[in-house]
């Protein structure tokens, strides 16, 4: 066969090179694919509530496990892990005064995996504080309003059957402390609960996280305002530049709780410098503390009219000025409060746009 073909090798290799020319030729002159730029997983609309001096922000919850429903969360970035009062997701007969019932480890209802493991999540301080007593949960769910919501992969949650104000002892109504919890690390109640936010998949380039836009004061309603697009889920290369305007902040680890919101700054106010650990906390609905161990009582309000600065280790700084109904700002002993952080209220977030990186464990502010 060799000798056969061998007088028509140069022709055959002739006409492949010609070939292989001529579709390197023509690949070359295609015109380049474009080049698609990294997109936000979603990006959802918040509803804006004013209640006399009490503002809050809360997330629509549309779905959870197989079960539609229509909840608003508190938008909370002062906490980590979703928590859901049990009423109306789970049959009645399983909620008790003293807890859920699950037969053995777990047990599925309407898509909600159950588990028998128990905890109580605080929030407040010493002085104020509120209690949700429940389960770790997995579920999935719908976050955002049907019309622009995106469903979460399977997730931890908290669900809790019992809300208490241990100052006075009293049971809250249902579903009256549902807390959406953005903050970074894990939940303190139970370390296998973080962010619902923290467990999107994302795509090339784009980091887990989200960006926070600035509040639309004018939006605060009693009856609630529909802001679209305030939270922006995943963050693009554009939003982690140097160039975007955000002041980023390391996050520091603890064995306890994971990172930390925390982040470490001086305080002036009165004339006063006072070293502090700041957390930008959307969940504290009108008063912001500032912790100042050598105050002259254990708590008392600024006057109205008194410039209160924050300038972080990094370099980001605020100015804002308290009046008779904005802005109001307490100053607190320590150990009076038992929380050593000064809490700056969601009137922050009115002036501020807020970024959290969970993937590498950072928070962007940026002045706007």
């Amino acid at each position: 066969m060799g000798k056969k073909y061998s007088k028509y090798l140069p022709l055959l290799v002739g006409g492949l090179f010609l070939t292989m020319f001529a579709a390197s030729c023509k690949k070359d002159s295609s015109p380049p694919k474009p080049v698609v730029p990294p997109k936000p997983i979603a990006s959802i609309g918040l509803y804006e509530v004013d209640s006399s001096i009490y503002k809050r922000i809360f997330i629509p919850i549309s779905k959870i496990g197989t079960k539609s429903v229509t909840y608003f969360s508190v938008f909370d970035t002062g906490s980590t892990g979703m928590t859901i009062d049990a009423t109306d997701l789970l049959p009645a007969s399983m909620i008790t005064n003293s807890g859920i019932t699950v037969a053995g480890d777990s047990v599925v209802v309407n898509g909600i995996t159950v588990t028998s493991q128990t905890s109580v999540i605080a929030y407040g301080n010493a002085q104020s504080e509120i209690q949700e007593y429940g389960n770790l949960a997995y579920a999935t769910v719908i976050v955002g309003n049907l019309q622009d919501g995106i469903t979460t992969s399977r997730i931890p949650i908290f669900l809790y059957y019992k809300i208490v104000d241990t100052k006075t002892g009293q049971k809250q109504p249902a579903h009256s402390n549902d807390v959406f919890g953005v903050g970074p690390g894990v939940s303190f109640a139970n370390s296998k609960i973080g962010s619902p936010l923290s467990y999107f998949k994302t795509g090339a380039n784009v980091t887990e996280g989200f960006k926070l836009a600035k509040l639309d004061k004018s939006a605060f309603s009693i009856s609630g305002t529909f802001v679209a697009d305030l939270l922006t889920i995943g963050l693009v290369p554009d939003d982690l530049s140097s160039s975007s305007g955000f002041v980023m902040h390391p996050l520091k680890y603890f064995n306890q709780g994971g990172y930390s919101p925390d982040i470490p700054a001086t305080v002036t106010y009165n004339g006063k410098n006072v070293a502090a650990t700041l957390l930008f906390d959307t969940g504290t609905p009108a008063i912001s503390t500032i912790a100042d161990p050598n105050a002259t009582s254990n708590i008392a309000s600024i006057p109205a009219n008194t410039d209160v600065t924050l300038t972080t280790t990094n370099g980001f700084s605020y100015t804002y000025t308290t009046t008779s109904a904005e802005n109001l700002t307490q100053v607190a002993k320590p150990s009076y409060t038992g929380d050593p952080r000064t809490i700056f209220s969601i009137e922050f977030f009115t002036d501020n746009e807020f970024l959290m990186d969970y993937a590498n464990h950072k928070i962007g502010l940026k002045n706007n």
